[in-house]
Formats: structure tokens, C-alpha cells, sequence
């Protein structure tokens, strides 16, 4: 039987980030989002403290102890919540909140039990920090393995040298800036492997050798900064490579592909994630249309066979079944994941749905409302901007719906392109 009820410790941090939502991130939205430059130290500085209490784990799921007491592991269905009801608050200004977030999530899915307790343990103290994640390069986008940002090994073994570009780096600014922080940089010790010589390294904030070379102007999430990272001969320890720093040859072989499905469970993680703030924009949306409609006089009937209702019944009701759908890949996608079991499939399920959902819904809210939603006098207009996102970074959907594609049909990467 399907338990859709939720532990209380999702229940009672639910409860805290909604409030924290209506009462400090909505009151200053769109503030930050006019003000792009600006960081918003008010938030960061009242969210830190709740971020060390759960251990960084908000943003980077640790073990969260599961089954060992009896109890089914729940780090994931949290996350999963918490984003939601973050980016429902503002998804710019949760893309702020310090933490692990991404690059927490690399050292968690790729890192060596004692790499994630020295990285991920600097959370659950001291002054607010942030880690990030740095993937893609101007001639690399959504094809990962043609990445040029290249480490190798000092002759002494000791040391990694990285040299390359790291282009929109969520939070990059932050984490490269504000020790102790760090960056997961993504690079090849040896091109000729393809896929299997990717490595992910952790590069401290204030390395010496990493610079930021530009914060993006964007679109929406205009409270989160998004950078270009350079890297000229940045050394590291030798034991900032997650994981190991064996080589996995790219011939087609299993191996080669388990190497490799073993660097990208990073996503396998972050994908539900990113699905649940789309769909956390898509919510803020649509019950802001429903009680705008309210106000005025309109009201919204469930339960009306389809040739009664009105259009705009039809198309809020819509909105309310795609949202659902969305949210329900989400949770399993969430919930394999504390099950530990695979979920790639299930989490660009997650990611291709609720991307498509969020455009679709904060669209239609924009629509519905005419010219009061395009104006900039309410919040639509930006979570319409906001939203698009998430149907871009973490894998574009149409990447994801090739991984969809390739799972359920059997096909590999060369066959289906």
C-alpha cells in the first residue's frame, strides 16, 4: 500500500519554510529581482542558522540514518519538499540560500564517505558558505563528454592542476568568493577515455589559479548569480578527486558505462530536485490566479463535466492536473532515491514534466490575468521568468527526453540520438 502521508519532520519544515515564504522571501522578491548585483544578506543570514540545524542536508542530502533505526530513509522526499516550498517563496532567492546545494549533491552522489564528512561537514557551522557545481563549457553544453577543462597529475603525485572555462555556474560567485565554500569542477584526465576520464574535483573558494570572469544578466532567478569560473593552472590536493582517480576506459564496454552512470548520479539526485522548484513556481502561480479570480467573483467548480464549464474553468482545471501529474513523478523519483534504487529514469521523467508544467502553467496564469499579469504590479510576470529555467539547466528536456527515450526503449547513446 501507497503511504502518501508525510513524516512529521517534512510536515514541521514544510510548515517553517512556507512562513518563511509569505513573511521574508515574497515581501523582498521583487526587490532582488530589479537589483540583480545585490546580494540579499537579510535572507542568507536568517536561512543559515536553519541550514546548520539540518546539517547542510536541505540542500545536500546526507544519510539521514534511515533504516538503521527501523525507519525508512526520508532525505530525499525532505529535499524534495523544502525546494518546493522554497522556490514557491521566491525560486531566486532559494537559489541564494547558502548550503551545499549542488555541489554538496556531487560530493554526496561521487564522494568517498570520509570526502563527504571533510566537505559537507563545514554546513553545520561557522558563517554562511556555499558550494556549487561547474559542468558546462561554451562548446559543451548538454554533451558531457566532450568537456576540455583538463586536470593532471604534478609529477609527484600530490597535486591536481586544473586548466579550463566553467560556464553558468549556479552560484558560482558565492562559492568560488566565500570560503570556506568550494566548487565541483567537472574535467578530464584523459581525453582519449571520452565519458569514463571525467572526474569531479573539489576546488576550495580562494584557490589560488581560479577566477570568476563574468556574473551572467539573466532572465529570471535574478537574486541567484550565475558565473563564468576560469581556471589556469589551479592546483589542488591530490585527494579533492571524488571518488576514485582510476581511469575508465570508453570502449562500450559495462564498465565503461558504469563509470560513467556512476559520475552522473549527481543528477540522479539533483534532477528531482530542480523538478520540485519548477513545480514550486508553478504552484505560487496557480493559487495566486485561483484567489485573484476568487476576489472578483469568479469562481472555479470542481466536478462540472467538461461541456458546462466555462473557459476559463477548463483551463485552470488544466493547470491543476498537470501540476499534480508533475508532483507525483517527482515523489517517485524522490522516493527510489532514499530507497536506493536506480532512478534515472524516473528522475528525467520528473525533470522533463514538471519543466514542461511550470512554462505551461505560469504561462496560463500570466494569460488569464491579461494585462494585470503581464504588468510588472504583481509577481506573474517574474515567476513566468523565473520558471523558464527549469526546463534548461540540469539537462535541457530534450536531453532528458532522449534519456527517458533510450531507457524505455533499450536503445544507447550512439543508437538515439
Amino acid at each position: 500500500m501507497i503511504d502518501f502521508e508525510l513524516p512529521e519532520p517534512v510536515k514541521r519544515q514544510v510548515e517553517f519554510i512556507t512562513m518563511m515564504g509569505q513573511q521574508v522571501m515574497r515581501p523582498v522578491a521583487r526587490y532582488y529581482d530589479e537589483h540583480e548585483s545585490e546580494r540579499p544578506w537579510d535572507y542568507i543570514n536568517m536561512m543559515w542558522p536553519t541550514i546548520m540545524a539540518q546539517g547542510g542536508r536541505s540542500f545536500s542530502v546526507e544519510d539521514d540514518g534511515g533504516k538503521k533505526n527501523g525507519k525508512p530513509r526520508i532525505g530525499h522526499l525532505m529535499l524534495i519538499h523544502v525546494v518546493e516550498a522554497l522556490s514557491w517563496g521566491d525560486a531566486g532567492l532559494y537559489l541564494s540560500t547558502p548550503g551545499g546545494a549542488l555541489g554538496g549533491a556531487a560530493v554526496d552522489a561521487t564522494g568517498t564517505p570520509e570526502q563527504k564528512e571533510r566537505f559537507l561537514k563545514r554546513f553545520r557551522e561557522g558563517e554562511p558558505k556555499w558550494a556549487a557545481m561547474a559542468m558546462t563549457e561554451s562548446h559543451a553544453g548538454s554533451d558531457t563528454a566532450a568537456i576540455r577543462t583538463s586536470a593532471r597529475l604534478t609529477e609527484d603525485g600530490k597535486h591536481w592542476v586544473i586548466n579550463g572555462e566553467k560556464i553558468f555556474v549556479t552560484g558560482g560567485l558565492m562559492a568560488a568568493k566565500e570560503s570556506p565554500g568550494f566548487v565541483v569542477v567537472w574535467a578530464t584526465i584523459d581525453p582519449a577515455a571520452g565519458r569514463g576520464g571525467m572526474k569531479p574535483f573539489v576546488v576550495e573558494a580562494g584557490t589560488p589559479g581560479m577566477t570568476v570572469a563574468k556574473v551572467e544578466h539573466k532572465h529570471g532567478i535574478r537574486a541567484s548569480d550565475t558565473a563564468s569560473l576560469v581556471f589556469q593552472d589551479c592546483r589542488i590536493p591530490f585527494d579533492n578527486v571524488l571518488g576514485s582517480p582510476e581511469i575508465t576506459k570508453h570502449d562500450g564496454s559495462a564498465e565503461s558505462r558504469k563509470g560513467f552512470r556512476g559520475a552522473m548520479k549527481t543528477f540522479d539526485a539533483t534532477r528531482p530536485a530542480v523538478a520540485a522548484s519548477a513545480l514550486g513556481i508553478a504552484r505560487a502561480s496557480l493559487e495566486f490566479v485561483v484567489s485573484y479570480l476568487k476576489e472578483h467573483d469568479v469562481q472555479i467548480r470542481h466536478g462540472v463535466p467538461t461541456n458546462q464549464q466555462t473557459a476559463i474553468e477548463r483551463e485552470l482545471l488544466e493547470m491543476e492536473a498537470q501540476h499534480r501529474a508533475a508532483w507525483l513523478l517527482v515523489l517517485k523519483a524522490a522516493v527510489k532515491m532514499d530507497a536506493r534504487q536506480e532512478n534515472t529514469l524516473e528522475a528525467s521523467m520528473a525533470k522533463v514534466k514538471a519543466g514542461a508544467v511550470a512554462n505551461f502553467v505560469t504561462q496560463k496564469a500570466v494569460e488569464l490575468l491579461g494585462p494585470e499579469g503581464y504588468s510588472c504590479k504583481l509577481l506573474l510576470e517574474k515567476w513566468m521568468r523565473d520558471a523558464r529555467i527549469n526546463d534548461i539547466y540540469e539537462g535541457t528536456g530534450q536531453i532528458n527526453r532522449l534519456i527517458v527515450a533510450r531507457r524505455i526503449l533499450g536503445y544507447s547513446s550512439k543508437e538515439l540520438r
